[in-house]
């Protein structure tokens, strides 16, 4: 299951270093919907390699505000506490797999 990124725990997790991968995302939203199954299956098939995880945008607008996210699903790629990667809207598992192995 995706790591669950929120507003007080974001700096610490997904900006502490190596490659993070956040679905900023929101129940209400359909294509988010489709997205988040590739997003949990990527958690477990990078376990320990990659923070794969999702920010609720409804739960946590300190996060979106700084990042500028104004269409879910937004999934940022981020090494190091840079974003180096960005897709906004719904994309193949295979699509986000090159993003992701691109920045290993």
């Amino acid at each position: 299951m995706a790591f669950v990124f929120t507003d007080s725990n974001f700096q610490e997790t997904a900006l502490s270093g190596g490659v993070s991968v956040v679905d900023f995302w929101a129940e209400w939203c359909g294509p988010c919907r489709l997205i988040g199954p590739i997003i949990d299956d990527l958690s477990t098939q990078y376990e320990g390699k990659v923070k794969i995880g999702k920010v609720n945008v409804d739960d946590n607008p300190e996060i979106s505000l700084k990042y500028g996210v104004r269409s879910i699903p937004t999934i940022l790629i981020i090494k190091d506490g840079q974003v180096v990667d960005k897709q906004v809207g719904v994309a193949t598992k295979a699509t986000l797999e090159a993003k992701i192995a691109a920045h290993l």
